[in-house]
């Protein structure tokens, strides 16, 4: 809990936000950004929403971070399909999984969630486009 009157400072980096975690915390959050890394070559990590992410082909495509009793990955894209996979981990609030450091996201799971993230923005850019053609016609 923060002390009344002090700010924690917002990162700027991802290394910043990471420096600033727990070695457990930090660990877990390494092995999750290689998965994701691995699922999505060449994605480039940013801040966003004050977390780290990941941005791919020009789009938003996943958001990870630590708290004080949890880690998360946040997908942007609909869990319900991998329901059964993530039954050991608390998945309460939507498009938020939440796990322990002790317990990570398998990197199957991880890499299914990625891909299934890309393969939305691809099908969301192709729609646009489609619209959009349409609309200069």
């Amino acid at each position: 809990m923060k002390s009344k009157g002090t700010k924690k400072a917002k990162p700027i980096t991802v290394s910043g936000y990471l420096s600033a975690l727990s070695t457990e915390n930090r660990a877990a959050l390494n092995k999750l950004r290689k998965n994701i890394l691995a699922a999505a070559p060449g994605a480039a990590e940013c801040i966003s929403y004050q977390m780290p992410a990941f941005r791919f082909d020009g789009r938003m495509l996943v958001w990870y971070g630590a708290w004080e009793n949890h880690c998360a990955l946040y997908p942007g894209t609909s869990i319900e399909p991998f329901r059964k996979e993530l039954g050991r981990f608390d998945t309460r609030s939507k498009g938020t999984i939440r796990f322990q450091t002790d317990d990570p996201l398998p990197a199957t799971l991880v890499r299914r969630l990625v891909k299934a993230r890309i393969a939305q923005n691809s099908a969301l850019r192709k729609a646009r486009g489609v619209k959009r053609k349409a609309h200069e016609a």
